[in-house]
């Protein structure tokens, strides 16, 4: 099979893509690469496509079986700043994708979406996948626009799978510390202090970045019929945190002091997630939080692994978008220095 993934530089397209290679798919991986390209060096059976989604054209689809559509303007804090163009890559370039994909034959489109869509909920309420959805954000917004415009080209020759993913943590080759479990992970390590935003009472599923990425070949590898035009949320019961409690586990897996620092203003997103629908189709989460900070904790320590501006998804966004108009400013002739 061959599978056009879209977004495949990212947190969960660098790690996603080795593996569908290694289960014997070929990959056409797309990407404008923000991060650069490092996170995919050559391999066999790998296509490497730099483009961006709002561009997509027909032929980036010919011969594909599948389309992954990870691109995205992620997170929170960078929908609200890019507000428009969250809007054109998270929400109209996937239902366009979506649409050429089903014109041009792809047989099968699978939307990784946000459990963030569900925005705030009772602490005794446990939420699944036919529970009202309350988006706060931009990004939650046009992730559940996204849900909508493809969901509904699904048919019998046509199979759309909408996964609403929790939040995602672990190593992966585009790193990211601005996801919770790694950025409490590697203020603990750096400096003996864990960054908590406010009041940590919110709960909060999480999900491991590898189980993220073997949800999406489960979803490849599925009969059509059995999950064509659904809905899944992706996680595990025992990922569903609190954060305060959270902090602590983190705390607890190392071997010293650990003190908590709050920031900012109490986070009014808290919703508790039931994953028994694609657990009765036998999917699995194999890791939890623990297993994530020690994973982080030995790649930091061979270092192999080290919080630098492009880890910071916003910030190097910012970074990117001051560097372009900086160069905007002294470029002449098609050049800097030598022109």
């Amino acid at each position: 099979m061959k599978v056009l993934i879209t977004g495949a530089g990212g947190y969960i397209g660098s790690v996603l893509v080795p593996i569908l290679l290694e289960r014997g798919y070929k990959v056409r991986a797309l990407d404008r690469f923000f991060f650069g390209r490092d996170a995919l060096p050559p391999m066999p059976s790998l296509e490497l496509v730099r483009e961006d989604v709002r561009r997509i054209a027909p032929q980036h689809l010919a011969g594909i079986d599948s389309v992954v559509d990870l691109a995205a303007l992620s997170n929170d804090s960078s929908g609200e700043l890019f507000e428009e163009s969250t809007w054109q890559i998270n929400y109209e370039a996937r239902a366009r994708i979506a649409r050429l994909a089903k014109e041009t034959g792809v047989k099968r489109y699978i939307l990784p979406s946000s459990c963030s869509i569900y925005g705030y909920r009772s602490p005794e309420v446990v939420v699944d996948e036919e529970s009202e959805t309350h988006p706060m954000t931009t990004y939650a917004k046009a992730n559940e626009k996204a849900e909508q415009a493809t969901r509904k080209l699904a048919d019998d020759k046509f199979c759309v799978v909408i996964l609403r993913q929790a939040t995602v943590y672990g190593v992966s080759p585009r790193m990211r510390f601005d996801l919770a479990i790694n950025g409490m992970t590697y203020g603990a390590w750096e400096s003996g202090v864990l960054p908590l935003m406010r009041d940590g009472t919110q709960w909060r599923p999480m999900l491991h970045v590898r189980d993220a990425a073997r949800a999406i070949c489960f979803m490849l590898e599925k009969e059509a019929e059995a999950v064509t035009g659904q809905i899944f949320n992706v996680g595990s019961d025992r990922n569903n945190y609190q954060l305060g409690a959270l902090a602590e586990i983190v705390a607890a897996t190392f071997d010293k002091p650990i003190e908590i620092a709050w920031y900012g203003d109490p986070d009014t997103r808290s919703y508790r997630v039931s994953f028994a629908k694609i657990e009765n189709l036998g999917y699995r989460a194999e890791f939890e939080a623990r297993d994530g900070v020690q994973e982080i904790c030995h790649a930091l320590d061979a270092g192999k692994l080290d919080k630098t501006t492009n880890t910071i998804t916003l910030d190097w966004y910012k970074k990117l978008v001051k560097w372009h108009q900086t160069i905007k400013e002294v470029e002449m002739y098609g050049g800097i220095i030598d022109i």
